[in-house]
């Protein structure tokens, strides 16, 4: 599917509008995990059951976990910290969330567990994970390269008491192991080597204490014990699906709001949000938001000064090399833009519209439609990729553009 993006730049009769956006992914995946291994039945509601939960879902029924859903709410039968399912096969699709959670939960369970996914999840790291999981004891065979999908792993039963892991790639390493500690039936230790993405981990931190476990850190060493205890858990609105609208916002001229969106979130793209009130060019690290830098750097042509994004060189281990895929697509709109290391700089122009590619990702489809909302003819191919996180989402988007020139 190809999608159109409505050029409505000073076509704007309302301009103060507002969206709804799905429940964030990030929260929905890490309350499933945790409703999984608790005690009885949780229900969360406001779920995304995008793409990538839906895998997550399915995932969590091979291991032998009854989940349910109807709509945006969806009911768990924790297992209690033991999966039912001692031998499975899982399939994890391009869903890095599941893949990373998953894994830690069949490695630290009495059981072997084949995984899979798509060819575009087997580019995608996972060494870190695999290294301090076999050190606290699982094991591991692979059908194709080293550390790498897909593989069997052969949980362990008594796993190690302290674990070291390196999240300098991906805070997901060290998330995985703290939510799966419960299963552990004692305290763990985790001492971690880096300090990529830690907004994600204080957010694993504070919805395991919501789910009754107990999580300390003193300068990078992270102790978790106790045990998880079934729950209503309400998902807040998804931060980096709303953050798309707050950019077209500020590129129109508009004043569009995200219904739920609050300063308080637990969701570290907020700082997106906070940044583009006064931004118009200049240098910024996004290493603590880098899924934003699509965002950022899809609405840069507009700014008055050059844009220069920082701290983003992880993103290229993501469902594409997201740097390329953001120089790609500006020198295709005519946009001067320079490739990085850690990054890219933009300079202030006028894009021309031409079809643009998504690399087989839902961020760089989502972001690169904002584009053009000021820039006509601008046609994003292979766009139904945003179905991993937002599958309406340019359903969304075409009503918003009709309420702003109504």
């Amino acid at each position: 599917m190809d999608y159109k993006a409505p050029c409505i730049y000073n076509k704007i009769t309302r301009p103060v509008q507002s969206v709804c956006v799905p429940g964030s992914k990030s929260i929905t995946a890490r309350a499933l995990l945790m409703a999984a291994l608790a005690r009885g039945r949780s229900t969360l509601c406001g779920a995304q059951v995008s793409g990538d939960c839906l895998e997550f879902i399915g995932g969590l029924r091979s291991l032998g976990i009854d989940v349910a859903y109807e709509g945006s709410v969806v009911s768990v039968d924790g297992c209690g910290g033991s999966l039912p399912a001692k031998r499975a096969s899982v399939y994890v699709g391009s869903a890095g969330t599941a893949a990373r959670f998953l894994t830690a939960l069949a490695a630290l369970s009495d059981g072997e567990y084949d995984f899979d996914c798509s060819e575009q999840m087997r580019r995608r790291p996972m060494a870190p994970l695999i290294s301090a999981l076999r050190d606290m004891g699982a094991r591991f065979t692979f059908g194709g390269e080293p550390d790498c999908f897909p593989f069997t792993v052969r949980g362990t039963s008594r796993p190690a008491e302290t674990v070291a892991v390196d999240i300098r790639s991906s805070s997901q390493y060290l998330s995985a192991l703290l939510m799966c500690a419960p299963c552990t039936g004692r305290p763990l230790t985790i001492q971690t080597e880096g300090s990529h993405g830690m907004d994600y981990v204080r957010m694993t931190a504070d919805m395991m204490w919501s789910f009754g476990a107990d999580v300390r850190e003193e300068e990078g060493r992270f102790v978790v014990s106790g045990s998880y205890s079934a729950k209503r858990y309400d998902i807040e609105p998804d931060v980096s699906a709303a953050c798309y609208f707050y950019a077209a916002s500020r590129i129109l001229g508009a004043d569009v709001t995200v219904r739920g969106v609050m300063p308080h979130t637990m969701q570290g793209d907020y700082k997106f949000i906070e940044l583009l009130k006064h931004f118009d060019g200049g240098e910024v690290d996004m290493s603590s938001f880098s899924d934003q830098a699509l965002t950022l750097a899809a609405a840069a042509p507009y700014f008055s000064s050059p844009t220069t994004i920082t701290g983003i060189g992880h993103v290229r281990g993501q469902e594409c090399d997201r740097i390329k895929a953001i120089v790609a697509n500006l020198s295709a709109l005519g946009v001067r833009a320079e490739e990085r290391e850690d990054g890219v700089k933009i300079y202030p122009s006028e894009p021309v519209g031409c079809a643009l590619e998504s690399f087989g990702d839902h961020r760089v489809a989502m972001a690169f439609a904002v584009t053009g909302l000021r820039c006509g003819g601008v046609t994003i191919r292979n766009a139904e990729v945003c179905g991993k996180t937002f599958k309406n989402y340019f359903d969304v988007l075409d009503d918003l553009a009709a309420r702003l020139t109504s």
